[in-house]
């Protein structure tokens, strides 16, 4: 079961809760504004062919994860880079190869279903790192998890069944298949994250390597989808730089500063505020009202997961 954060052990260097739960709710907020503006830089484009969709899709990851590695360069000549192993550095690797991947599916997934139901789906991620932790980690499940996790698979079986073909969800089996997919590459994600840093890898490396690596992963492969990098409106563009901007740098560094100090399951609960919020912006921007399947599944999700991963007190 999830530990609070406070039986956590303190160290000189451990900030205060508040400061990790302002951080932290700074962070959910940015990520929150992800799908949104997937939503509203691909508004409008022609893609005929499942290979231009998803290479729009990884054109989008690659630009928002270039830029965030191009901002952080800087700490090339601010931070000496001491702290850097052979072990953390396999950590931080790996964490990109699962970043590029994760988003690679989710981004592909907004352009086949709505954007409560991808959010959903993809905060789905405490349910595989719970598993991950209980089959590879040797972590202890209580009762209680396995309830809350099998309300929350339920309510995601909803959501990927359940949800009808419309304007906002063309293709509403694959989008919800290709969300929770993302759900599995970013516990991925999280997990090494947590690794290289307990490894004694700073925040500020940990961040350049990782955007770095998802970068260098995805940038070669829209031109073999047959997608060009120029030539298209400059909303697109627009897109991307906010992409790096907000939900990258300031929400991601955010949590994965985060993990630093709680476990990935703990910072994955607090993130299930994103589906929340997204939906919200989604309404508000573009009038996407949920359907009845997305809101009674996303609901079981959300008490499901805080079931399982609610600390005891």
């Amino acid at each position: 079961m999830v530990r609070h954060p406070s039986s956590f052990p303190m160290s000189a260097n451990r900030p205060p809760h508040w400061q990790i739960g302002l951080v932290l709710g700074v962070g959910v907020l940015a990520v929150s504004t992800a799908a949104v503006l997937v939503r509203w830089g691909v508004a409008g484009l022609a893609t005929d062919s499942l290979g231009m969709t998803v290479g729009l899709s990884i054109f989008l990851a690659s630009g928002r994860l270039s830029l965030a590695a191009l901002f952080l360069i800087p700490q090339l000549y601010t931070w000496p880079w001491l702290d850097l192993t052979r072990q953390n550095l396999r950590w931080a690797v790996a964490a990109g190869v699962a970043l590029a991947a994760h988003f690679s599916l989710w981004f592909t997934s907004l352009n086949y279903t709505s954007v409560a139901a991808s959010t959903t789906l993809v905060t789905t991620t405490p349910i595989w790192s719970a598993l991950v932790g209980y089959l590879w980690q040797r972590q202890t499940l209580k009762p209680r998890a396995w309830v809350g996790m099998a309300i929350a698979l339920g309510g995601s079986a909803l959501i990927g069944t359940g949800e009808p073909t419309s304007a906002v969800a063309r293709n509403p089996l694959l989008g919800n298949a290709l969300a929770i997919a993302a759900a599995w590459a970013v516990s991925a994600y999280f997990i090494c994250g947590q690794a290289a840093q307990k490894a004694g890898l700073a925040i500020h490396h940990y961040a350049l390597v990782a955007y770095a690596t998802a970068a260098l992963v995805l940038l070669p492969l829209p031109p073999l989808l047959g997608f060009a990098y120029t030539g298209w409106p400059l909303k697109l563009y627009g897109a991307i730089l906010l992409l790096a901007l907000i939900p990258q740098l300031v929400g991601h560094t955010s949590l994965n500063w985060g993990v630093r100090w709680l476990s990935p399951t703990w910072v994955t609960l607090l993130v299930l505020a994103e589906p929340i919020a997204a939906s919200l912006f989604a309404l508000l921007l573009f009038g996407e009202v949920p359907t009845t399947a997305v809101i009674t599944g996303g609901s079981l999700v959300l008490v499901g997961l805080s079931v399982a991963l609610w600390p005891s007190p």
